[in-house]
């Protein structure tokens, strides 16, 4: 076939040549992912995509989990990629099988994971031509990643292929698209692989920046007047692996730190500075805190609306320092004082560097008795009726936490059951709370479980869920069976969706907008077990896992310690009332200082 130009921003000589065999396209693609360091594919086959898992049944390095719908297979992956900070990897066909992948790469894109999606494509022949199974995916994803490749030179493979673990990892982490046609796949020359990632050059991917001292010293004076000063930490530091430079950074200056959830862990939630998690259903503490803040110094975080309400009275006296990998969010948002461009992990093992050098620590011990009066006033997370004879959500998930002892990762769904989870399982390490966040994207849980399972063997990993939200991939139950993937499911079953429902008794006179799941004439609750609807235990048991219903508060802690123990996947159904509000909250539009405590 001729040599045709790859639709990409930039090609590539390769650096270093194989060893004179020839090679199918499919086995380059393979030997590429076996050099990069991938032991996990999460692949379902089809017709343009079949060439690329006969050359996977040829490595003995790398696992191809089967899942059974491809948003499945893409959200294991982010699972995968959130646990460890490695690239996940997932691969689909054409068409379908490719727009099925599509809300996965938006999620990964949101929330800065690096995800590697591999697409199978019609033959160049047919491209462009609406041919069966053939979308334009590569433009079709091109806002939501932050590079997409349509494979049409096989002589440029294995370079891309290399090229796209390198965008997708290097600064501000995100998805990579690479789209292969099935002529390329099937082709066979000898190949030049490169020798490493950092072999390709790729005009325009910028190197990490570095702040300057100078920039850095600013802060440390701004610290030094400031009597209300206030960390602000987002899923940066865990991406930039800074957790420990922060904690440093943190206690050389005294400064309290509130996290965001995809910071969640960044910084020990019992330490004494620590205000835990902020933004709509975040501590009291940690809201008022950011709001009346004299100085804020923002790391790795983007002013998200969930996290600042209404912009216009968010910390609006604080003076701001906005320290970010990607430049694009500086003033975005919210209006930084002091926009610093740079590596999270670099500027803050410098500012503790220089803060040992004639840096003058602030006073702030009336600031911390007024945030401790805040902390007394408002515990968090908050306690919750214990004289009803039903299981409350927010029990369930302490309970857990307790015979855990905090020591799991957790993935959750999206709704009331993934805020209950921050809330009442608290977080001290990072990479151990597993949640679609920026997308917000339910039917994340199980799968994302799935995915942090096979990347930790060796740890408990849970899916806090919510009814609605795992019928939407509980599919990825037979996956869980078939690939004996140790992890777990606590339901929390209230047969709605709660989190909708809650916005209806606040907003909307309890009117309901189709938010009951099963017959609204007959609402299955604690209190008539006979509308329960659908019987997950059943759904469970008819793919082979075990599972158990409880509804009794005396027999939740055995039944937990029973799904614990259980050698193997375990599903364990708790119902609870649909009643129960999540708390603190504040409305959308508004400020932190009219967050809603009842």
């Amino acid at each position: 076939m001729p040599k045709k130009k790859a639709a990409q921003s930039s090609s590539t000589k390769p650096a270093s040549a194989a060893n004179g065999a020839k090679m199918r396209g499919c086995d380059v693609m393979v030997r590429c992912l076996e050099n990069l360091g991938v032991d996990t594919i999460f692949a379902y086959p089809g017709g343009a995509s079949m060439e690329l898992h006969q050359g996977l049944t040829r490595s003995k390095k790398i696992r191809t989990i089967l899942p059974r719908h491809e948003q499945g297979g893409a959200f294991m992956a982010h699972g995968y990629a959130r646990a460890t900070g490695k690239p996940g990897v997932c691969m689909a066909t054409s068409g379908p099988g490719a727009t099925n992948l599509v809300t996965a790469i938006a999620d990964a894109h949101m929330d800065s994971i690096p995800l590697i999606c591999i697409t199978g494509q019609v033959y160049q022949q047919f491209i462009g031509r609406a041919a069966f199974q053939e979308t334009d995916f590569y433009g079709m994803t091109l806002p939501i990643v932050k590079h997409s490749f349509l494979v049409l030179d096989y002589n440029e493979l294995p370079s891309i292929m290399y090229k796209a673990f390198k965008i997708a990892t290097t600064g501000r982490p995100g998805p990579v698209v690479i789209d292969i046609p099935k002529d390329v796949q099937q082709h066979e020359w000898v190949p030049v692989f490169p020798k490493n990632a950092d072999d390709v050059s790729i005009p325009g991917l910028q190197v990490p920046p570095k702040a300057a001292d100078a920039e850095l010293e600013q802060v440390l004076r701004l610290i030094e007047k400031a009597a209300q000063p206030v960390i602000y930490i987002g899923g940066g530091i865990l991406s930039g692996d800074a957790h420990k430079e922060l904690r440093a950074f943190a206690e050389a200056t005294g400064i309290p730190v509130a996290s965001t959830l995809m910071g969640l862990g960044a910084f020990p939630c019992d330490h004494p500075q620590s205000l835990y998690w902020y933004g709509m259903h975040g501590t009291v503490a940690g809201n008022w805190a950011v709001c009346k803040s004299d100085l804020l110094i923002t790391m790795g975080a983007r002013f998200d609306d969930r996290i600042t309400g209404a912009v216009d009275k968010f910390a609006p006296d604080a003076t701001i320092v906005h320290i970010d990998i990607d430049r694009s969010e500086h003033q975005k948002n919210k209006f930084a004082h002091y926009p610093i461009h740079s590596d999270i992990k670099h500027a803050l093992a410098r500012l503790t560097t220089l803060a040992k050098k004639g840096f003058r620590k602030p006073d702030l011990k009336k600031w911390y008795a007024t945030i401790n009066g805040w902390k007394h006033e408002h515990p968090y997370p908050f306690s919750y009726e214990r004289k009803t004879k039903h299981i409350l959500p927010q029990e369930a998930v302490e309970t857990l936490y307790q015979e855990t002892k905090g020591q799991a990762i957790v993935a959750t769904g999206v709704g009331q059951h993934q805020m209950w989870a921050p809330q009442y399982y608290r977080f001290s390490e990072p990479r151990r709370f597993v949640s679609s966040l920026g997308a917000g994207t339910m039917g994340f849980g199980l799968p994302a479980a799935i995915g942090a399972k096979v990347a930790c063997p060796d740890k408990q990993v849970i899916d806090i869920d919510g009814d609605g939200s795992f019928l939407m991939n509980i599919q990825e139950l037979a996956c869980m069976k078939i690939e004996k993937i140790n992890a777990k499911i606590l339901l929390l079953n209230n047969q709605h969706l709660g989190m909708v429902v809650q916005w209806e008794d606040r907003f909307y006179d309890g009117v309901r907008g189709h938010t009951i799941l099963g017959d609204a004439k007959n609402i299955g609750s604690p209190d008539n077990p006979g509308g329960l609807y659908p019987d997950f235990v059943k759904i469970a048991n008819g793919f082979g896992i075990k599972a158990r219903q409880v509804m009794k508060r005396e027999e939740l802690r055995e039944a937990i310690r029973e799904m614990l123990a259980h050698d193997g996947p375990y599903l364990l159904d708790v119902i609870v009332p649909y009643t129960e509000h999540v708390l603190p909250f504040i409305p959308q539009k508004k400020s932190a200082m009219e967050i809603l405590t009842k």
